[in-house]
């Protein structure tokens, strides 16, 4: 099988970055990584430089933070056409060592799963009713039923995903137009294709979302003024994505009102490639809204 393409988005947070990043190479699968700065201001950069991995293909700057969803179609274009495609926050810990082979088994054993995640902290999993579990052959992952809604508390499988590749050839890519990344895709593939969505369980990954300057793995190369600047004060400061979706969630509403009534077909084009331009559906107006929210706000 062909290496999974592994998507990498990072944005300040080094220390998380840095623990994030350091779990994933120690890992004993093998993957293609390609990593995405969206302009971090920490030394974030320096640090993603610095790292020798063979499984890591490519090392990008953005100029500017043009948002997470335009960093992820970025790595997207660049899958293959046989690739699965899995995406890792840079605020997951993977705890697994053979994660990426978990996924496989589950993928081969379940043919109409197209997509899986993995989720971390509480509630339990048997709290939720809009998932059923499925067992075969000593494999077991939860099932999302179509009685899931995106507005649901608590449940966050996004943080660490692996898509099908007959999956993304029916869905194309994560929407610039509404801009709401995981939430958005998760909700699209499970209400609007033949495929099911799931939770994978037997992968353990941890998500701090706060590393004291002392515990840092970084800190002897960290360059900021600490106590009074710290990476996490840095991204603090810049990180918009709730805003965005407060002042943009209208977007994503009308998005999933049209995909449901079938006014909207599931695949979606991206900016990043040219034939979004022959493609009637594609609100440009929308997608360019979104990316100068970022470009204003969070750089």
């Amino acid at each position: 099988m062909v290496a999974p393409l592994l998507s990498y988005v990072t944005f300040n947070r080094l220390g998380l970055t840095e623990k994030s990043l350091s779990s994933i190479l120690n890992t004993s699968d093998d993957f293609e990584m390609h990593i995405i700065d969206n302009n971090s201001t920490d030394g974030t950069w320096k640090y993603l430089q610095s790292l020798r991995d063979s499984r890591i293909k490519s090392k990008t700057k953005l100029p500017v933070n043009l948002g997470q969803v335009y960093a992820l179609n970025h790595n997207l274009v660049k899958r293959r056409e046989d690739q699965y495609f899995i995406t890792v926050d840079n605020d997951v810990v993977i705890e697994t060592s053979d994660w990426i082979t978990r996924f496989m088994k589950v993928f081969n054993s379940f043919p109409q799963i197209g997509l899986l995640g993995v989720q971390s902290g509480s509630p339990s999993l048997e709290a939720f009713n809009f998932l059923t579990s499925k067992t075969k052959s000593n494999l077991f992952f939860w099932e999302i039923n179509k009685t899931y809604s995106y507005s649901e508390k608590n449940f966050e499988p996004g943080c660490c995903l692996c898509i099908k590749p007959e999956l993304i050839n029916e869905i194309g890519y994560y929407s610039d137009e509404n801009g709401f990344g995981n939430t958005e895709l998760l909700f699209r593939v499970n209400h609007c294709t033949s495929f099911k969505a799931g939770i994978i369980k037997d992968i353990k990954i941890s998500m701090p979302q706060l590393i004291d300057c002392n515990q840092c793995g970084y800190k002897d190369r960290c360059n900021l003024s600490k106590p009074t600047i710290t990476c996490f004060k840095i991204y603090q400061k810049l990180y918009k994505t709730d805003v965005f979706i407060d002042e943009f969630g209208w977007k994503f509403d009308e998005t999933m009102k049209d995909l449901l009534s079938g006014s909207r077909p599931v695949y979606c084009k991206t900016i990043l490639t040219a034939d979004y331009t022959d493609y009637e559906i594609f609100n440009l107006d929308w997608a360019s809204e979104n990316l100068k929210f970022f470009i204003e706000n969070a750089n």
